[in-house]
């Protein structure tokens, strides 16, 4: 799912960009307070992890501005900062969870995971299209009662399509969240990887589940085909 990293210090950013891609996540980085704000008034994310001593404007003042802007994306604060009162403060001006640097990447995934479930009233922690089942946070998949192993681009690909189920999305809508807003490379990847999801899904199960929509994109039928 489709992550922004507010981040200034530049080897830390880099290295969540790559350990979160290589979960599946779509990345973008921002490296100061501004840059963050607009970048999250301006996209749809998923989850957003958000430093608060940051240049030109102050993690504080990046969550309060969007949630008094009625911006309700889950944000996760960083902080070198240690103690109550700051974790309090990120709290009070809308914060949905805090880690304090050094940190454990594993759990740092974990709190991402649990945010990107309870993000929404809509998001189920395990999504289902007929009998196939999807659990973000097990990143497990089954159809019926065989499970069905993917790579984490692969996840990622089936993650939108149930999330977005019996609806048409295009493949820039899932560049977007997949992969990158700014991906620059040839954007039939996305077929690529179509193809590869039905040849695990479907084909081996009868099934016609991830649908072409000619000359609009991608439907996943809710029925399974």
């Amino acid at each position: 799912m489709r992550v922004l990293v507010v981040e200034d210090e530049r080897g830390l950013a880099r290295a969540l960009k790559r350990g979160l891609s290589a979960e599946g996540f779509a990345v973008e980085l921002a490296a100061d307070g501004l840059d963050g704000l607009h970048l999250a008034r301006e996209n749809d994310y998923d989850v957003v992890v958000l430093d608060i001593m940051l240049p030109s404007l102050s993690g504080y003042m990046v969550c309060r501005t969007l949630r008094d802007e009625d911006n309700w994306v889950p944000i996760l604060m960083l902080s070198a900062k240690d103690g109550e009162y700051d974790q309090a403060d990120g709290l009070d001006v809308g914060a949905d969870d805090y880690l304090t640097k050094p940190f454990s990447y594993v759990v740092l995934v974990a709190r991402l995971r649990a945010l990107m479930r309870r993000g929404a009233p809509a998001r189920p922690s395990v999504l289902t299209a007929g009998d196939l089942e999807l659990d973000p946070g097990a990143r497990t998949v089954r159809r019926g009662d065989v499970p069905v192993t993917l790579t984490a681009r692969e996840f990622g690909v089936l993650e939108y399509l149930m999330r977005h189920n019996d609806e048409v999305v295009s493949k820039r809508d899932i560049l977007e969240h997949v992969w990158d807003a700014h991906y620059d490379g040839d954007p039939n990847v996305v077929e690529v990887y179509v193809g590869y999801l039905r040849r695990k899904i479907d084909t081996p199960f009868g099934r016609n589940a991830v649908q072409t929509v000619r000359g609009s994109g991608y439907r996943l039928a809710g029925d399974g085909g």
